[in-house]
């Protein structure tokens, strides 16, 4: 797993960029994305794939150690769906 300054290290070379304009497009990029889902919208970048949301219902659980149930409310749940290209690229028909 990449950690943060790992992956803005990676972008900054990558872009030629310095790690704080890295670090700024990528708070800004996810900013977006975080900002646009929670209005219902969804952001696709072509290539790539989409991020969405999704509801989960409330439901019943159960506590792992003593086994009562407990209720689990509903919320909202980030969502990404990995585009054709990406799925082709790791599954190394590309």
């Amino acid at each position: 797993m990449a950690t943060k300054s790992e992956l803005i290290e990676a972008v900054s070379d990558a872009a030629g960029v310095s790690k704080a304009d890295a670090e700024r497009t990528l708070g800004a990029f996810f900013d977006h994305v975080v900002t646009a889902t929670k209005g219902g919208e969804k952001v696709a970048w072509p290539g790539f794939g989409a991020f969405s949301t999704t509801q989960r219902a409330a439901r019943e659980g159960r506590n792992p150690q003593t086994g009562a149930p407990v209720q689990i409310k509903a919320s909202t749940a980030m969502k990404f769906s990995a585009s054709s290209t990406l799925k082709q690229a790791l599954n190394g028909q590309r």
